[in-house]
């Protein structure tokens, strides 16, 4: 059992570097790209035709990558108003329908983006160069799912 939960840990661990080089490489890159784009127009009135459509892609991708590491880091945006308002007693009732009412929310997110991505699978549209669509958004289910679990599995490793 011990050797299960070390390779469980190990396992999360390399998903969490996973992870935050994930949301560097897209940051970086936003950077790197938006900058080019500027100098490029700014000295030889010239730039990439698919950079905008990119950096908004990477603006996506950032956004959710930088909430999954929020609620992974419980640094996630919180409305704390009613346990500062009401008896110590009801701040774990509280606290677990709060959890578990944010891993609802992030669950139905992923299912409607699986079927809004779906939909765009179906147009064949395409984001830039020849990357399509619905590539640039799998990150909104993937990204919904894992912040569904993580509000679900904070229920049973919250701090009391």
């Amino acid at each position: 059992m011990a050797s299960l939960r070390k390779n469980f840990l190990t396992l999360r661990t390399g998903f969490h570097r996973l992870e935050d080089g994930a949301l560097v490489l897209a940051l970086v890159s936003m950077l790197v790209m938006a900058l080019t784009q500027i100098l490029l127009r700014n000295l030889f009135d010239s730039g990439f035709l698919w950079a905008e459509s990119f950096l908004r892609i990477l603006v996506l991708w950032v956004a959710i990558l930088g909430a999954m590491v929020a609620t992974r880091d419980r640094n996630h945006i919180s409305i704390d108003l009613l346990s500062r308002l009401l008896p110590a007693g009801y701040f774990v009732p509280l606290q677990i329908v709060s959890l578990l009412f944010a891993a609802v929310l992030c669950a139905v997110a992923a299912y409607h983006s699986v079927v809004f991505i779906s939909y765009e699978y179906e147009d064949r549209t395409i984001a830039f160069a020849e990357v399509p669509v619905w590539l640039c958004q799998s990150i909104m289910p993937f990204g919904f799912g894992v912040m569904a679990l993580r509000f679900f599995y904070a229920v049973f490793e919250r701090e009391q």
